[in-house]
């Protein structure tokens, strides 16, 4: 007898092919869950259709608020007639169109507050002995390199860890005692000295920098001096060791003020160089720099025009340390100075000559020569008509859109193909009432009333926009920019407003027929589901009889081979 496994084989005993019977009418059965998943697939081609159009619809209404956004028709673009210039003007809306010959006579330069020099101590303030001065930390200018440099064409080798005294000894030795080297600290300047004749320092093939350091340099004769005095700031000490050359009485935390503004400081923790950074990082309106080659400090103004500087220590003195207060020296700001059009000399604190200076409304021009130029200024036509193109591009791509979607077309042979959404009147509408609204008269006092006084019409047989008369629309737009800017910006009744307020209605009924799409999409979800799982259990009732029948069969096949196993055995044994 066949086992209840191999029983669910189709037609194992009953020679029949239930299980391709069985699908067969599952198959049947399944048509109307097929029709609910095509008209679910249609459904989903419509929603991506409606998103598609959306996305466009967002475009086309982008393009129209740009044409109803503040100065759009007011453009106005300003340029010098000079080749070649490097004067940068700006204007508004408001600027009047014409020509200005700008003549600068004078530059507008910074004020600057310059301390005294040479405010660093020497290299020995009380004696000439440099015994205790290494070459790593003589407070001069430029730290000195190890290496090698020439003095009457012998090489003297020095190392950062020799001292000042014995690189003089080692000058002697090479030159055979010819030439000496001393420190005067009354001068704070070395002197080499030839007893036979010139001093001549230097080769190419030197490798210290310690001769330039020392601010030495061959003069024709037998004595070489410094060129200015040694001693200068250390700017990366803490000032309590910046080698001042007048001391100051603050200790610890103190300040200064600089135009008013305070700022702080601590001997014990800050640096020149983080000082100077603070006086220029704050509102003092200055920058603060120190000049290593003269040993001084200075302050100059961060903006142009005849503006002064004041600094004052309240306690401690740093400033007096820094030779800002007694000895410095104040150079005043010129301001600039500059006739429109051959009239009276104006000035102007900065070198940006503004309507504050000339009296042009929204004319601005940064100027950085003493020459004479003429600004033209003109309506910028060419930035409106862009805005306007872009418009009737996206217009008509939404017209494109709209007919292809729902077009209806014959091969003249019967045959006829509708597009997908070429039953939805409400679509079909939109496409007509754009094309109303963008041929519609406006209401107002200008001269432009319509698309048509633009220059702009319908392309022939078409619901699409084009500019007809380029001539025109620029003719208008040059000539009669403040009705362009009636016509389409004007609140609710202006063009852009009208079919901003119609593109914001249909795509909000769009946006509701995708969600209608989505729900009804849902629904046939649990249509289909439903049908699955009833065909499920059908298939499940079917497959269970015919197992029964096929076991029924087997086991009645089993019992006629019985039988006639004995009937044969009963007539062998008659």
């Amino acid at each position: 007898m066949a086992s209840s496994t191999s029983l669910q084989v189709a037609g194992l005993a009953s020679n029949f092919d239930w299980k391709s019977f069985t699908d067969q009418i599952m198959a049947l059965e399944h048509a109307p869950a097929d029709r609910l998943a095509a008209e679910q697939a249609t459904n989903t081609q419509k929603s991506n259709m409606f998103e598609i159009l959306g996305n466009k619809l967002g475009s086309l209404q982008k393009a129209v608020l740009a044409l109803k956004a503040d100065g759009v028709f007011g453009k106005r673009s300003a340029s010098s007639t000079t080749s070649s210039s490097t004067w940068s003007p700006s204007v508004a809306a408001s600027t009047a169109p014409g020509s200005y010959k700008i003549a600068v006579s004078q530059l507008a330069t910074s004020a600057k507050h310059t301390g005294a020099s040479d405010v660093g101590a020497a290299l020995n303030p009380s004696a000439d002995d440099v015994s205790g001065l290494t070459l790593a930390t003589l407070p001069i200018g430029s730290p000195v390199t190890a290496g090698t440099f020439t003095v009457n064409g012998q090489k003297v080798t020095v190392a950062l860890t020799d001292s000042l005294s014995s690189v003089f000894s080692a000058i002697s030795t090479a030159t055979g005692g010819d030439v000496t080297a001393s420190y005067d600290h009354t001068t704070d300047k070395i002197t080499f000295e030839s007893a036979t004749g010139n001093v001549t320092l230097g080769a190419a093939n030197d490798t210290s920098n310690i001769l330039r350091a020392l601010k030495l340099a061959n003069n024709g004769t037998d004595t070489v001096t410094s060129s200015a005095k040694l001693g200068s700031v250390k700017t990366t000490a803490t000032l309590a060791n910046a080698n001042l050359g007048t001391a100051f009485t603050a200790t610890g935390a103190s300040s200064f003020k600089i135009n008013g503004v305070s700022i702080a400081y601590d001997v014990t923790t800050d640096t020149v160089t983080s000082v100077l950074k603070r006086i220029t990082d704050s509102t003092a309106g200055v920058t603060a720099t120190y000049d290593a080659a003269n040993d001084r400090f200075a302050l100059t103004n961060t903006g142009t025009g005849d503006l002064g500087i004041s600094a004052s220590d309240d306690a401690g003195g740093l400033l007096a340390s820094l030779g800002l207060t007694s000895g410095a020296t104040f150079t005043r700001g010129k301001n600039a100075e500059f006739t429109v059009d051959g009239g009276p000399t104006l000035w102007s604190a900065s070198n940006t000559l503004d309507s504050a200076s000339h009296g042009i409304t929204g004319l601005s021009v940064k100027v950085d020569s003493e020459t004479t130029q003429t600004i033209q200024v003109a309506v910028d036509s060419d930035s409106m008509q862009s805005k306007i193109q872009t418009f009737i591009d996206k217009f008509n791509d939404v017209q494109d859109y709209l007919d292809t979607s729902t077009k209806v077309t014959s091969d003249g042979k019967g045959k006829v193909t509708a597009a997908l959404l070429s039953s939805n009147r409400e679509i079909q509408a939109w496409s007509r009432s754009l094309r109303s609204l963008a041929f519609g008269t406006i209401a107002g006092s200008g001269s432009v009333k319509r698309m048509e006084d633009l220059g702009i019409d319908f392309t022939t047989g078409t619901s699409k926009l084009e500019i007809k008369d380029a001539s025109k629309l620029t003719a208008v737009l040059t000539g009669s920019s403040a009705d362009v800017e009636s016509f389409f910006h004007t609140d609710s009744t202006g063009f852009a407003a009208k079919l901003d307020t119609f593109v914001t209605s249909i795509t909000a009924q769009n946006e509701e027929s995708q969600k209608n799409i989505t729900k009804t999409n849902a629904s046939l979800d649990d249509q289909i589901a439903a049908i699955e799982r009833r065909l499920a259990q059908q298939r499940a009732v079917m497959e269970s009889a015919f197992i029964n029948m096929e076991t029924a069969q087997s086991k009645l096949k089993t019992q006629q081979s019985a039988i006639s196993s004995l009937s044969s055995s009963s007539s062998s044994s008659g």
